[in-house]
């Protein structure tokens, strides 16, 4: 299943932005731009509950601010996760976020890969039990970036495991080339070449596939970029 986001945010331009890249992530994102439609679908048997699984709250509302909703909702719910957006990045409006309950901060402009890491590390946080990944014959420890096959490690480099991670976190989905490039060059700070990237996928499999000549669990799909099955 996947998760709920709740994006309370009163800016047109980016609730239709951020929802396009949450969708695009496989999470359900549902919407409020009032303090108090936040709290009525952040709240377990308020009408039209969300029950979502995560907040990304933005502190200056049209009515209302975030500061308020963050101490609602987490009163009715104080393992939910939430995670402030903002314009300033002063430590005023970091310790009220903080004091109020928030679970991380992070100040506009962003990159939005690094959005998505937060996103992920909270819910791994709210979720412990999340933490474990399978693809296949592979066991993945995102806590502890460990990799184990029938039950044994394998080492991998660094880039490497940020590429399995991908692969892993988007089962049954094609991912591009492109995707793979942005993803791993945010991550390491290198532009990655495109020969470059064909090197690191023949070295992944190598490593994680029974049979690298045939792969089961990193398949090619021609034209268009790779995808993991199980």
């Amino acid at each position: 299943m996947s998760d709920r986001i709740l994006l309370v945010e009163d800016d047109p331009l980016i609730i239709d932005s951020l929802s396009e890249l949450l969708n695009s992530e496989g999470y359900v994102v549902d919407t409020a731009s009032t303090q108090q439609r936040a709290i009525e679908l952040a709240t377990p048997g308020a009408p039209n509950s969300s029950l979502c699984d995560l907040v990304l709250m933005d502190v200056t509302l049209s009515a209302g601010n975030g500061f308020a909703a963050c101490a609602a909702i987490k009163q009715a719910r104080p393992d939910l996760p939430i995670i402030f957006l903002t314009a300033s990045d002063d430590e005023f409006n970091t310790v009220t976020g903080l004091t109020m309950g928030a679970d991380d901060y992070i100040a506009k402009p962003f990159r939005p890969r690094e959005l998505l890491a937060r996103i992920a590390a909270a819910l791994r946080r709210a979720h412990p039990q999340r933490s474990l990944l399978r693809l296949g014959t592979l066991t993945i420890d995102t806590d502890r970036a460990r990799v184990e096959k029938h039950g044994n490690e394998i080492v991998l480099s660094a880039l490497e495991y940020r590429l399995l991670l991908l692969f892993a976190q988007n089962k049954g989905k094609i991912v591009t080339r492109e995707t793979m490039r942005e993803a791993l060059w945010d991550d390491a700070g290198t532009y990655i070449e495109e020969n470059t990237l064909s090197v690191y996928i023949k070295r992944l499999r190598d490593k994680v596939e029974d049979d690298a000549s045939a792969p089961k669990l990193i398949q090619t799909v021609r034209g268009l970029g790779y995808k993991a099955c199980e």
